[in-house]
């Protein structure tokens, strides 16, 4: 039997803890802290702490409907590319980092192109050429319903394709593992088993509150929101995506929290595409994997209880 089906959990509360994987560790996001830690080339853990706006004292935007959907994933996106930079940067050696500073103006300059780059990349990617596939099959195009799940199709084609390709990667491969990591952590903490390597190690890698699933369900919806847009020009309908994009992140957020609260047919069938995803977004991590997620879990579990409700 494969470790897919040996990996046990048995939920005993939801909570509010999520994280992501960066280079060689782990990022974790509680109520009232947020951690990161990371496996340094000499074999030692770097943990780093910082308070975090979640729990009881999140502000108004974090806790309305609609709203709080989009500033979490404007927020994760910010944090995740901060902290993967640091991670990458703990990778390094001093003379690395001695030249990284020597070049610092360059490198800002660099990484901020970059940046800009890779947003431009992923609006081509995801907005604009599922639509300019679709504008070029005439009977797709007959009917805005039609024509928007024949983009949806395309859309969830590229992303699933994406991701098969990169996870062939070695060093993409290996952050797929610290994925694992995470999410057995957090499953660990749910069963409220204390957190032992072998604890963690026995549950499943598997989390319907995960940012894979997120992003499959942005994608479905985003299938339905389109269908109401009359536009038939390319371009018109892709300037409509973007507009109405802080929408379907945030009608998204409200429909994962619904899954993660709820199991029952609409949930799972809900959750089924980003559970089916993460067969490729997470790998079986091993023991010095998972006490990278252990490390970055502790700080982020509040005293009270009630603050880690999902």
């Amino acid at each position: 039997m494969s470790k897919d089906q040996n990996s046990t959990t048995s939920e005993k509360f939801k909570s509010k803890i999520g994280g992501q994987a960066l280079i060689e560790g782990i990022m974790m996001l509680g109520p009232n802290k947020g951690a990161m830690a990371c496996r340094l080339p000499n074999g030692t853990i770097d943990l780093e702490i910082w308070d975090e706006r979640n729990g009881k004292n999140a502000p108004w935007y974090k806790k309305t409907p609609l709203v709080r959907g989009c500033v979490s994933f404007i927020t994760s996106m910010i944090k995740g590319y901060k902290y993967m930079m640091r991670s990458a940067e703990k990778q390094m050696t001093e003379e690395e980092k001695e030249e990284q500073e020597n070049g610092s103006a360059f490198y800002n300059i660099a990484m901020t192109i970059g940046t800009i780059l890779g947003i431009i990349i992923a609006v081509g990617l995801f907005v604009f050429l599922p639509k300019f596939v679709v504008s070029l099959i005439k009977p797709l195009t007959e009917s805005r319903i039609i024509r928007s799940m024949a983009e949806g199709v395309v859309k969830i084609a590229i992303f699933v394709s994406y991701m098969a390709l990169t996870s062939l990667l070695k060093d993409i491969r290996r952050q797929f593992e610290y994925h694992g990591a995470e999410h057995k952590t957090i499953a660990c903490h749910e069963a409220e088993l204390p957190l032992t390597v072998e604890n963690v190690r026995k549950q499943t890698r598997f989390h319907k509150r995960c940012g894979t699933s997120f992003i499959f369900i942005v994608l479905i919806v985003s299938i339905f929101v389109m269908c109401f847009v009359p536009f038939t020009v390319t371009w018109k309908r892709v300037i409509a995506s973007l507009v109405l994009l802080p929408l379907i992140v945030g009608i998204s957020y409200e429909f994962i929290r619904l899954a993660g609260n709820n199991d029952n047919l609409f949930t799972r069938i809900l959750s089924a595409p980003g559970l089916a995803m993460q067969r490729i977004t997470t790998r079986e991590p091993d023991d010095s994997q998972i006490e990278c997620a252990i490390a970055a879990m502790k700080p982020c579990i509040p005293d009270d209880k009630t603050e880690d409700k999902w």
